[in-house]
């Protein structure tokens, strides 16, 4: 009876009153049972405790060695999209003004968030953080994505017309460009940069055909930020063409008053862990199912 009194009351909801009535006992004696079973373990009454997005933003600022973290509760749909309202809070409260650097990095992320919409602030200046990538996929075209950037904030545009892996030979040729130059110049006064944080290709099949042969066998990787490889514990991993890229370097990154890292995805936990402790990344703009899935994995020391 302690066992269906307590299906009855637990699982069916029914009430003391209307238990007792059915068996055809006494309420208290209803109440006494339901007693029982908790003392029993027949039952087990668990409080859980809710945590919140401010709670779990700082345990990442702690955990992760981060400047700064914003994270939003994950949506059902349209995660991506979500982060803009945080990154765009960011953002204001680095209290950029007219002539400031924002660098402006590529994938999924990105586009999302710039898509989605960006605070105005008059007179910014966005540049791309790479060369250009002979990709046909939406998340590739950074050009695209200072652009809208731009037009987003209020500003003006500087655009690296070359791609991100050229020939050591060409690479000279195309810094040597007057336009080129002046772009990539802003990198060294840049305020703000805003990347993505990528899966290493050997779990992110779909992008494989964007990687070189050397980069895919990049199986020790965990994770990239404009392609600059790293493990995790943070060590950068060297390959072939990481002389030859057209790129913010990872000593230009470090040297950035704030680099956010834009992610989201559990499957991303560790590869963001690498990224903040090559910090490549000083702020952090997620979801929290990935934040739980970073502070997990911090938990269990990996």
């Amino acid at each position: 009876m302690l066992h269906m009194v307590a299906k009855l009351h637990y699982e069916a909801e029914m009430s003391q009153v209307d238990i007792a009535r059915r068996l055809g006992v006494s309420t208290a004696t209803i109440s006494r049972l339901l007693q029982r079973a908790r003392a029993e373990g027949i039952v087990r009454i668990e409080v859980l405790d809710i945590v919140t997005p401010e709670a779990i933003t700082t345990q990442l600022v702690e955990g992760l060695g981060l400047r700064d973290a914003a994270v939003v509760e994950t949506p059902a749909t349209g995660v991506l999209t979500a982060l803009a309202a945080p990154l765009g809070g960011l953002l204001k409260q680095a209290e950029l003004s007219a002539g400031s650097v924002v660098a402006i990095g590529w994938g999924r992320a990105i586009r999302e968030v710039i898509r989605a919409g960006l605070p105005r602030i008059p007179g910014v200046l966005t540049v791309a953080a790479t060369g250009g990538m002979q990709q046909q996929a939406p998340h590739f075209q950074i050009n695209e994505f200072v652009r809208l950037a731009a037009e987003e904030f209020g500003g003006t545009p500087h655009f690296i017309h070359a791609p991100y892996l050229p020939s050591s030979e060409l690479r000279d040729v195309f810094l040597a460009d007057a336009a080129i130059h002046d772009a990539v110049s802003l990198w060294d006064r840049t305020d703000i940069a805003v990347v993505g944080v990528g899966l290493p290709h050997a779990i992110n099949a779909p992008e494989a055909s964007a990687a070189t042969l050397s980069e895919q066998a990049l199986v020790q990787a965990a994770g990239d930020v404009l392609r600059h490889y790293f493990d995790a514990d943070g060590a950068l991993i060297s390959w072939e063409g990481e002389s030859r890229m057209i790129a913010m370097s990872p000593d230009q990154l470090r040297a950035v008053p704030l680099v956010i890292g834009v992610a989201s995805g559990p499957e991303k936990a560790k590869a963001i862990i690498g990224a903040a402790r090559a910090r490549l990344i000083g702020a952090l703009v997620t979801d929290t199912k990935t934040a739980q899935a970073i502070l997990e994995r911090l938990n269990q020391g990996s």
